[in-house]
């Protein structure tokens, strides 16, 4: 049987307040006529599915047109969906009763029964073959928190890493006593791995930071694909074809400009993992960077602007490209802003930051490099630098692990009243 394994969403989310509605609708699109024209038999979704715990009506909308549309063209195709630290575990579990019904599996917190035991008829999902038959099982983990956790170990192993360890030795015992001979596991989760390459400006620190990266190993051997989410650069793990992050299908910050977003296409045959193609997704709104190769005199910069192609009054608002102005100055301009505005009039390009860089001494200070605003900063930075002030060092490492667990519950809704 074929699976696409896709992840990262982040639907709702907005580029420096500006809305990727048109690319997301875009990305929907194009991912519908690859079910089809790749004969895919399931649809793997591993996490975050919006951008936050309380997204806007507009990215539900589109989320469950999606589903409708989906289960509408392809009445045997199945879908496994996991949550990810950016959902809402009970917001994706509440519809739960409906979409089973429709042959959509969506497990947004970890599911366990009156008992505390995992719950295998939530956790795991078996997957047709063209023929009608089980060809897979699917042991669908979400983004575990520290709730989810069971009580740490005695023998000095990191205990956030011990008790995901657990969990997931826990739910590949369940799909054992199900599976029979010939038939596949796949493994689902939305966590971060050791040796994962991540982006700072959009991923958040998980699980208490992410100094707790969890080995590939959890993964026992008879494991056939592990579709994993959470890191937006698509990568595999622990030099492992079979154990994949397939990355966001858009650039969630500058800083991703350069990745190469992607699907993957696996084909099993019996009990292993017989291919494996990468399926690149088109860029639907460009980002571009003026200049190109790095910041340049105002006067130049300028030039380079007034060069832009015009607006086209025919093409729609989300399709214009995004626009980053990297301007290299003497001494602070005041009136650098405006010009450059001005200059950008009737330009096609949406302007979304101004990065400056500033000669001092023989030597070039490029602001846009670090940390400057706090639409760049991430809650643990702002956290640390306080923490630095008022006590002259880095909070330990105990200190951190709690701020973690403070901000997933706040993150995730359920236990704050606002």
């Amino acid at each position: 049987m074929r699976l696409l394994h896709t992840s990262d969403w982040h639907l709702g989310h907005t580029l420096h307040d500006l809305p990727r509605d048109h690319e997301h609708g875009q990305f929907l699109a194009w991912l519908m006529e690859q079910i089809a024209a790749l004969e895919v038999d399931a649809l793997l979704i591993a996490g975050d599915i919006f951008d936050t715990s309380n997204p806007p009506a507009a990215a539900q909308t589109m989320w469950y047109r999606f589903l409708a549309k989906a289960r509408r063209r392809f009445p045997e195709l199945d879908i496994v969906v996991i949550g990810g630290n950016h959902d809402s575990p009970a917001r994706l579990d509440a519809p739960e009763a409906l979409l089973s019904d429709l042959g959509v599996r969506v497990i947004g917190g970890l599911p366990r029964d009156r008992h505390g035991r995992l719950d295998p008829d939530r956790l795991l999902a078996p997957l047709t073959g063209r023929a009608g038959e089980v060809a897979a099982w699917v042991c669908a983990v979400p983004y575990l928190r520290t709730a989810d956790l069971p009580p740490p170990p005695t023998d000095g192993e990191d205990p956030l890493i011990a008790g995901v360890r657990a969990v997931y030795a826990e739910a590949l015992e369940l799909v054992r006593t199900r599976r029979q001979p010939g038939q596949a596991i796949v493994a689902m989760g939305h966590c971060y791995m050791v040796g994962g390459d991540i982006s700072d400006l959009s991923e958040r620190r998980i699980l208490g930071g992410n100094q707790h990266a969890l080995p590939a190993d959890i993964f026992a051997p008879e494991v056939a694909y592990a579709a994993l989410g959470h890191l937006h650069k698509a990568q595999r793990i622990g030099g492992r074809d079979h154990v994949r992050y397939c990355g966001s299908p858009i650039p969630l910050s500058l800083s991703e400009t350069n990745y190469h977003h992607q699907v993957c296409l696996v084909d099993l045959d019996g009990e292993r993992m017989s291919g494996l193609d990468i399926v690149r997704i088109p860029r639907f709104t460009e980002i571009l960077r003026v200049p190109e190769g790095g910041p340049e005199p105002l006067s130049a910069v300028l030039s380079q602007l007034r060069a832009l192609p015009a607006s086209d009054p025919t093409q729609p608002e989300g399709a214009r490209p995004f626009l980053e102005v990297r301007v290299q100055l003497d001494r602070p301009e005041p009136k650098a802003n405006r010009q450059i505005v001005e200059a950008l009039d009737g330009k096609d390009a949406r302007l979304i930051k101004i990065t400056p860089s500033y000669q001092a001494q023989g030597r070039e200070i490029l602001l846009g490099a670090g940390v400057r605003t706090l639409v760049d900063l991430q809650e643990a930075d702002v956290f640390r630098a306080i923490y630095a002030k008022g006590y002259g060092d880095d909070p330990p490492a105990e200190l951190m692990a709690a701020f973690h667990d403070l901000l997933e519950e706040v993150r995730g809704g359920e236990a704050v009243t606002q």
